[in-house]
């Protein structure tokens, strides 16, 4: 009974978070409601026994990133700006049929259950092996920095430059 409770409140957290991020006008605003649903998330991530996936949720997603973009939007002055950026019946009916697409996609994942899997039987049963073999974080770590070396160096790479575009931009305008 009270694993429903936590459960319900956690994904209440997050699902409430994610609506006020996109609603809410003021990017600060919206990455704080950002972190509330990391955090919520983190706690449905521990009360499905994966302590591992809570951590690196609240370490990297809600520490890290967070705080990179938050220091982003101020570099960049963001948060003076209260007008929205889609203008014009055009660009919410684009977005209007954008999102009623994703939306029908996603509930029909939902509605087929089980046939949407993404890996098979025997992925599962090679996976469930491998954690038992090494632990949950060797059996992250191992392909992690094996098989996606590259891909991984890329992403922070990907993220330096992000930020060092940043911080020129701001070093542009100012006076």
């Amino acid at each position: 009974m009270m694993e429903a409770f936590f459960f319900l409140l956690f994904a209440t957290m997050a699902a409430g978070g994610a609506i006020m991020m996109i609603a809410s006008r003021n990017p600060v605003s919206s990455l704080m409601y950002l972190v509330l649903a990391f955090f919520a998330l983190s706690g449905v991530f521990v009360m499905l026994d994966a302590h591992f996936l809570a951590a690196v949720q609240v370490i990297v997603y809600a520490g890290a990133i967070m705080v990179l973009f938050l220091f982003v939007i101020m570099l960049l002055n963001l948060g003076h700006r209260e007008d929205i950026d889609m203008r014009g019946h055009l660009a919410r009916l684009v977005a209007l049929v954008a999102g009623s697409g994703l939306f029908a996609a996603v509930a029909a994942l939902v509605f087929r259950g089980e046939q949407a899997t993404l890996a098979g039987e025997e992925s599962r049963l090679a996976v469930e092996a491998m954690i038992r073999s090494r632990g949950a974080v060797g059996a992250l770590a191992e392909p992690l920095f094996t098989s996606y070396l590259v891909p991984f160096e890329l992403t922070a790479l990907l993220l330096l430059v992000a930020i060092v575009g940043a911080v020129v931009l701001a070093r542009r305008r100012a006076p």
